[in-house]
């Protein structure tokens, strides 16, 4: 089922036009370009520095569980060297294809952007999410599965890391009123 829709969507969905812009798309997920650049932003503003914390985190947890153990324990091949008439739109890549790393640090950064900070910038970051693990899909270098996979592991990095930063805030807090140093 996944190589049907991997094929329809390079014969049907794909466009033109339309095979740059999702490639850029993409590549702003690459090694997590784009949510590190953000992090690092938010690290920069006082006000979202325990956000920018809760990000880290969420950065790092999800590169131990996706990157390090998932994708080396699965091992799945990546659909261009599955499915002969595939074409990916990008260089082939080295690792593995499940789950999608890609959408996974998307997913471990925007859920913590979009819980934490104002909708008016919680809801643009979640969309660029969706669209960079969709574009996963348009370029063929993941199967379906891979990406929502990713993106359930990236979700629940988000919410592991929110309550270990809010878990160590409020001890700091706690100690701080307390008067130990």
């Amino acid at each position: 089922m996944e190589e049907s829709i991997l094929l329809f969507v390079q014969g049907t969905v794909r466009q033109g036009w339309l095979n740059g812009p999702v490639v850029f798309i993409t590549k702003l997920g690459d090694v997590g370009f784009f949510w590190i650049a953000l992090t690092l932003v938010l690290f920069c503003i006082a006000k979202t520095r325990k956000t920018a914390f809760m990000c880290l985190t969420s950065i790092g947890i999800i590169h131990i569980v996706n990157n390090l153990i998932i994708k080396n324990l699965v091992g799945r091949v990546r659909p261009y060297d599955a499915i002969r008439e595939l074409q990916a739109l990008v260089p082939p890549l080295r690792d593995s294809s499940f789950p999608s790393g890609h959408s996974a640090c998307s997913f471990a950064v925007a859920v913590v952007v979009f819980r934490n900070l104002p909708k008016k910038i919680g809801v643009p970051v979640l969309v660029l999410a969706f669209l960079i693990s969709l574009s996963r899909i348009y370029v063929g270098v993941h199967y379906p599965t891979d990406v929502v996979c990713g993106a359930i592991l990236g979700t629940l990095s988000a919410l592991a890391a929110e309550f270990i930063v809010k878990h160590f805030a409020k001890k700091i807090e706690s100690k701080k009123s307390s008067g130990e140093n």
